[in-house]
Order: C-alpha cells, then structure tokens, then sequence
C-alpha cells in the first residue's frame, strides 16, 4: 500500500512563523519606529543620507527582533550564563585595553569597534531569570543575595567607564527581575 506524504505549501510554512505572534506588540512598535523616522525627518537640513541611514537600520532591526522571537524562550534561558559571562569578560577587557574617547573608555577594538556594555542590556535581565528559574520554589535570603552580587559587578563595571545611563538601565532590568522574583519593594527602595 502505498502512502502519500503531503508536504506543506510554502504558505504554510510561512504563517508557522508568525504562531504566537504579539499583534498589538508589533503595532505599538511599529508606530513608535515610524514616530522616530517622523522625528528624524523633521529635525533636520540632511533629509537625505542620514534619514535613509536611520530607515535601512530600522529595517535591519526589526529583521533582527522578527529573527530572535523565532528562538523558543528555553534556548535563551540556555545562553543566559555564556552570554553574561562573555559580556562580563569584555567589560574587564575595556577596562584595560579599551579605547577611550571624549573622557570614556567604553569601547575595545576587536577587528570592529564594539560597546560591551551593550551586552549587558540583554544579558543582565536573562541571567538573573535563569538564576531564579534553577531555584523556583525554594527562594532563600542567599539566592536574592547571590543574585544581587550577580547584579553589582557588572553595573560596577559600567559605571567605572563611565557610562552611568546604561548602568541605569542594567540596574533597573536587574532589579525588575529581583522585584517579580519576590524581592520586597522594601528592600529595593530606601526608606523615605
């Protein structure tokens, strides 16, 4: 007896991308970007390259976001420790080999000028939640204590730059994930 094997229509494969896809997510984004290109337009005399420059890289990151969503949220929780790790790395790295500009050494040359802390943005929100999702059910003082320190070296490496907006940011994701794990606002914030 023989069978016959359908094999799915491109359409079909291609919608399989967009499963569990945040429509009112992508809007919002949507409309703020092109608010942003609006913005742009308008605030300047070069409506030309710089604006065509600022859309080609609007472009290029919703490629990037629409490629990342594709990755299952179980991956991610896998890279979190390299991907911390590696940003952490970098940072000590630009403290002693990084190039400094205007008054900040923010930046290390490897081959490409890159920004380490901007590693951390994304890394820092996805080690703690991987620290927290290994002890879900058994939280102790000492895994929020760990999980802080966890938070503190690179803020601190951040702000030695100094780059103190983005240790801002890393600090407040850091904290966010500290707070929806169960830490007391109490705790987070000084007495008033």
């Amino acid at each position: 007896m023989s069978r016959v094997i359908e094999k799915p229509s491109w359409s079909s494969r291609f919608l399989h991308l967009f499963e569990g896809f945040d429509g009112p997510l992508a809007f919002v984004v949507f409309v703020l970007a092109c608010a942003g290109m609006l913005i742009m337009y308008s605030s300047g005399y070069d409506h030309g390259s710089r604006f065509v420059d600022h859309g080609r890289n609007m472009l290029i990151a919703g490629f990037i976001m629409f490629v990342v969503a594709q990755i299952p949220p179980q991956r991610l929780m896998t890279l979190a420790v390299p991907i911390y790790t590696m940003g952490v790395l970098l940072l000590i790295a630009v403290a002693i080999f990084g190039i400094t500009k205007k008054g900040a050494r923010r930046w290390l040359n490897v081959g490409v000028v890159i920004q380490p802390s901007e590693i951390l943005k994304i890394a820092m929100p996805l080690m703690l939640s991987w620290w927290f999702q290994k002890r879900e059910g058994q939280l102790r003082p000492l895994d929020f204590a760990v999980a802080s320190l966890l938070l503190v070296v690179p803020v601190g490496l951040i702000m030695r730059q100094p780059d103190l907006g983005t240790a801002l940011l890393v600090l407040s994701t850091g904290v966010a994930v500290l707070f929806f794990a169960g830490l007391s606002w109490r705790l987070i914030l000084p007495p008033v």
